[in-house]
């Protein structure tokens, strides 16, 4: 089958989006599938690339300005110049995963050439009008402008995926009726599993020999890492431990601020970026794993550390809930409540026996969600288009 991937973020952008979408590439190349993924490139100008076996067009961009990594492509006349490059490699599917300005040109071009299309949402407001300062009147008004463009290009659309029932019941509740699929983003449970050995990284980080709290996050205000910060002053009162932060981000500085300000520098590694070679290897470091996110649709990375076998302890927000069941294989704790999150991460250091049974409880729920099994109801949704397109 020929596949086009249309996205708003991809490699090598590190937020959850463009992850999913480069595992989604990635395991339709290797499936046999010719895809083709057309995202903002890094330059002014079209580039064609190839990144782990998936062609990629990056197409002529700007900068965003409010993330120096983050580009995207003008507008204007952006479906005239796509158009020609979308039939001439002649698509059996075209899969967009947002409603910017790249998606919106392939949706157009699909409308009017008559080419089956499927759709997917990773897109809340949060996660990106939090780089923006305004007053909270004005920030709503901008989510609202921004939901109303997604509704205006998704409306139309045959069939939407997005990667829960909570991300589901969100487009409903913003006034979407046609069919929208809940259908995980899924997880590699060959590379992330508990037995990878993560030593090497232990004495490349210098990393000491104590009971270990992970996060692994883009450090932006929406992931609430000071939250987990705070909830470590706490511990650090009555309990020996290591907090690893594993990610970059605009709110780096500020995060390493408030370390010094909490006099927890000891207790805390900032790592920035790890490698996708790495990641699989971080997380068996720890023994316990906490989301503090606040606009998680899904969350790759605690899946991530549900596959490595870890218990979680995570905001009772948005979609975490599908992911963790309290008493079973981890704890919930209201948004921002230091103490409260303090208060569970101070059972599991001091219970062994506790995070072993949330950590194999982990390993349970998450064989629902191998990649696999993503993968194949995917080509099944990409067959069912080709019979049911506009």
């Amino acid at each position: 089958m020929r596949i086009i991937i249309g996205a708003d973020t991809y490699y090598p952008n590190i937020d959850g989006a463009s992850y999913f979408t480069q595992r989604l590439a990635e395991q339709l190349v290797r499936c046999g599938h010719e895809v083709l993924v057309i995202a903002p490139g890094k330059f002014f100008k079209d580039t064609y690339f190839t990144h782990n076996q998936v062609n990629i067009l990056g197409t002529s961009s700007w900068p965003s300005g409010f993330h120096k990594d983050y580009r995207f492509s003008l507008p204007f006349g952006l479906q005239k110049h796509l158009k020609p490059i979308v039939l001439n490699f002649k698509p059996d599917v075209i899969h967009v995963q947002g409603h910017f300005f790249v998606e919106n040109a392939l949706i157009k071009i699909a409308k009017k050439n008559k080419l089956p299309i499927v759709a997917t949402n990773h897109f809340m407001p949060d996660n990106l009008t939090h780089y923006v300062t305004l007053p909270k009147k004005l920030k709503k008004l901008l989510n609202d402008l921004l939901w109303w463009h997604f509704k205006r290009n998704f409306s139309e659309l045959p069939v939407i995926t997005t990667p829960t029932k909570t991300a589901a019941n969100v487009l409903k509740n913003i006034g979407l009726t046609q069919e929208i699929l809940p259908l995980s983003c899924g997880i590699d449970m060959n590379k992330f599993n508990p037995n990878n050995n993560g030593d090497y990284l232990k004495k490349q980080y210098n990393l000491p020999n104590k009971p270990t709290i992970l996060v692994v996050n883009r450090l932006s205000p929406e992931k609430h890492v000071d939250t987990v910060l705070r909830a470590i002053a706490e511990l650090k009162k009555t309990n020996e431990l290591h907090f690893i932060v594993a990610g970059n981000g605009n709110q780096l500085i500020n995060l390493k601020k408030l370390a010094n300000d909490l006099k927890i520098n000891d207790n805390v590694s900032f790592l920035g970026y790890v490698s996708d070679e790495d990641l699989p290897f971080i997380y068996p470091l720890a023994n316990i794993f906490v989301m503090a996110g606040t606009a998680e649709l899904q969350s790759l990375v605690t899946m991530e550390a549900m596959a490595s076998g870890l218990p979680i302890v995570a905001a009772n927000a948005l979609a975490l809930p599908e992911l963790i069941y309290p008493d079973e294989n981890g704890f919930l704790f209201n948004n921002d409540n230091y103490l409260e999150l303090a208060n569970y991460l101070k059972q599991l250091l001091e219970n062994n026996d506790l995070r072993q049974k949330f950590g194999q409880k982990s390993l349970e729920i998450i064989k629902y969600h191998d990649i696999s099994t993503t993968i194949i109801t995917f080509e099944k949704l990409y067959q069912k288009a080709q019979t049911n397109h506009f």
